[in-house]
């Protein structure tokens, strides 16, 4: 092996409320009162290789046990904290838990993450939603570099970002992600591989990984890297390739109340059983290596990623989707005798991505949509300053995007960025239990816009100076509670399509229209936070509040438009209605909770466990000026597991509880509450010099017709039913 160096009446909400307080009381109440009698009986932790193979659980990764190394998170502190000294909330996922979590997306392989949901348009094309937020107020990275993709802008173009290469995921919930811009408003999701080798590697290693999936989609997936090294170079490589099926769902497609209210004509059948046009196939690879030495690294990587699939907005329309990416990253440290004192270390990345989609209907290629650019990031640690640390950094981007064909709804534009940030953390005692973190960004932005002949747009161009601030404390009252509290301040520029979008689209069945004048978007947050760890036990509770100021929204107008973009009648034959982005003032909030309980120990053996785990968040968004909901916010979400684990086998039931969506907006449609039971079965075994992890997933085995209030497509696309994934994963 390689070794690298409200709804309309609160009854129906009382009793998910009241078995939150009553689940989440317990599990810290158990906490506080069982460590020391838990302490009399525990046993040493497992050696590593026969430690239990625990089932994935959407909670935030466990602390590793004593000897083992800290679990270190930048993607929310550049300093690189351990997970349990963050002030802002984060989550990760790696490992075994990552592998058995696994699906076809990003964002329906983060679902379930407390705060975390998907956009759901259909089974692929799934960008995670984070308190309430998606498209460009959360920030999807690579390694912390941006991605250039068309993810953002419609909700059918999927993030070229498969799981299936993904060493770890880190979750970064709320605006103390601001060290990425206000693109990061609502958070932070990095992806982060080893394509570019940052250790030293000895010998040559690496990973298989292969799973079927009946029921469901149907996956077929397949995944293998290798890794080899001489101490000092270092080469990476890897490939993965997906199939997957039209989704198998309970029942019909649309939903009773489309049904009802707009039925088919006669001789045309529902569908049922099986989501139309929902089929994919990705493949992709890459090929890196890198020089590194005591204090740091340098390497380059080239990766690919194709897919072509479908989506339930259009039974005829396939989307052919390409990414060619080349990246450099460095880092030196160790660098104060060098600099005069000034500089520790200097960390820096590049990344140059073509980018391109077709949509295709009936074998001929309609929009063509195209993004071509750069990303760089410099950060350098600086000396300590009395007892304060922290890092300096810029960041420059260029892209050009293109949507060329008939039905494109934005121009050809040209957008280029520079930033200018600051971390800096302060301890206020000297035992270091109570700390600040400052941070500062201050963004340049400019957006080119060119018609290109097409009469619906102009040429135009604008610019932007955005400016973020936080500050937040992490307070350790003992060893087993703290408090967190952060304060702040996001602006963010428009998009191009929020300025100039003119034309219909498809994908949300309306004639959309930017605001060439429109203003940046503004916001003020407080999170506030209590984390209680235990050994065994662990829990915590955060709330948030987000004002906006001039929330720019897809608001629907009230008019609207025929193919030729004149204003008609409403319901007029082959109409679209019009939607335009509107700056309003709007508030969200809500909190996030999860705890987890050893409930007992040597029940059936001297080293098996049983604990307990539970989970809820929520949130709640409105428009100021008239009340009104904001759209496709999930409604509250609750969700407990019991986790057996004894030597290498592993076992997980884990029940979520969905409640109804009632608070949606005028011409919106709310969704019914819906329960989903899944079960994992997992079990390590170690053979010479290979390490295997077998697993077996059940998923919504109740075969509930589940709809997600969060989707735009909830009444045509509902949730995937009963499903068996079995997989294993064995490294070398």
């Amino acid at each position: 092996m390689s070794n690298r160096s409200h709804s309309q009446t609160s009854a129906p909400r009382l009793t998910p409320l009241a078995a939150l307080a009553a689940s989440l009381f317990a599990t810290m109440a158990t906490a506080f009162v069982a460590p020391a009698a838990l302490a009399q009986t525990a046993t040493p932790p497992a050696a590593a290789d026969t430690a239990p193979a625990t089932p994935a659980t959407p909670a935030t990764v466990a602390a590793p046990a004593a000897g083992t190394l800290r679990e270190v998170v930048v993607t929310a502190n550049p300093l690189g904290s351990d997970l349990n000294d963050m002030v802002a909330p984060v989550s990760t996922l790696g490992g075994d838990s990552l592998a058995v979590r696994q699906n076809s997306t990003l964002g329906e392989t983060l679902d379930k993450l407390p705060g975390v949901s998907s956009t759901n348009f259909g089974p692929n094309a799934n960008r995670p939603v984070i308190r309430g937020l998606d498209g460009d107020r959360i920030k999807v990275l690579q390694n912390g570099g941006s991605t250039v993709d068309a993810s953002t802008l419609s909700y059918d173009h999927a993030v070229p970002v498969d799981p299936l290469v993904a060493e770890r995921i880190e979750v970064v919930r709320g605006p103390a992600a601001l060290m990425y811009g206000g693109n990061a408003i609502g958070g932070v999701v990095n992806v982060i591989d080893n394509r570019i080798p940052k250790e030293p590697i000895e010998g040559v290693g690496g990973a298989v990984d292969a799973s079927g999936t009946i029921g469901g989609d149907q996956a077929r997936n397949a995944s293998a890297l290798i890794e080899a090294g001489n101490g000092k170079f270092a080469v990476h490589a890897d490939a993965f390739a997906r199939k997957t099926s039209d989704l198998r769902i309970p029942g019909f497609a649309r939903s009773d109340r489309l049904r009802a209210a707009e039925p088919l004509p006669d001789g045309e059948s529902e569908p049922h059983g099986r989501l139309p046009n929902t089929s994919a196939d990705q493949q992709g690879g890459s090929l890196g290596g890198s020089y590194t030495w005591a204090d740091g690294f340098v390497g380059a990587n080239y990766s690919a990623y194709r897919n072509e699939y479908g989506t339930p907005a259009e039974d005829d329309v396939r989307l052919k989707m390409k990414q060619d990416r080349f990246a450099l990253e460095g880092e030196a440290r160790n660098l104060a005798g060098n600099t005069g004192g000034w500089i520790e270390s200097v960390k820096g990345k590049f990344s140059y991505t073509d980018y391109e989609h077709k949509e295709i209907e009936g074998g001929e290629t309609g929009t063509i949509f195209k993004n071509r650019g750069w990303d760089a990031r410099l950060e350098a640690r600086h000396a300590r300053i009395g007892n304060m640390t922290g890092v300096l950094g810029t960041q420059f981007g260029h892209t050009d995007f293109s949507a060329l064909g008939e039905e494109a709804f934005v121009p050809s534009t040209t957008t280029d960025n520079a930033a200018l940030f600051v971390f800096e953390e302060l301890p206020l005692t000297a035992s270091g239990d109570l700390k600040l973190n400052l941070g500062g960004r201050l963004d340049h932005s400019s957006i080119k816009a060119s018609a290109n002949g097409n009469d619906r747009f102009a040429d135009a161009n604008r610019s932007f100076n955005a400016t973020s601030a936080s500050a937040g404390l992490l307070y350790k009252v003992n060893p087993l509670w703290s408090l967190t509290s952060n304060l702040s301040y996001t602006e963010r520029a428009p998009t191009f399509y929020e300025l100039y979008a003119n034309g219909p689209h498809v994908a949300t069945g309306s004639w959309e229209m930017g605001d060439p004048n429109a203003n940046k978007e503004r916001a003020t947050s407080i999170d506030l936070g209590v984390r209680f760890k235990s050994g065994a036990h662990s829990a915590s509770v955060s709330g948030y509040y987000s004002r906006f100021a001039n929330y720019l929204a897809l608001t629907n107008t009230g008019r609207a438009r025929d193919e030729a973009g004149d204003v008609v009648a409403p319901g007029s034959p082959d109409s679209l209605p019009e939607f335009q982005y509107l700056g309003v003032p709007a508030t969200l909030y809500g909190f996030e909770a999860e705890g987890k309980a050893r409930l007992w120990q040597k029940m059936l053996t001297a080293s098996d466990t049983l604990d307990f785990e539970a989970r809820a968040d929520y949130v709640r968004g409105e428009n100021r000026d008239t009340g009104e909901p904001l759209p496709r916010l999930a409604p509250l979400r609750l969700g407990g597991g019991l986790v057996y684990g004894a030597g290498p086998w592993g076992a997980r039931v884990d029940v979520t509880y969905v409640a109804r969506q009632t608070r949606v907006p005028a011409n919106d449609t709310p969704t019914d509450a819906y329960t989903l039971l899944s079960l994992a079965l997992t079990y390590k075994f170690k053979t010479a010099k290979t390490q295997t992890l077998v697993y077996l997933r059940g998923d919504n085995l109740t075969n509930q017709d589940a709809r997600n209030a969060t989707s735009i497509l909830r009444d045509i696309a509902p949730l995937a039913g009963r499903s068996v994934k079995v997989g294993f994963r064995t490294t070398f």
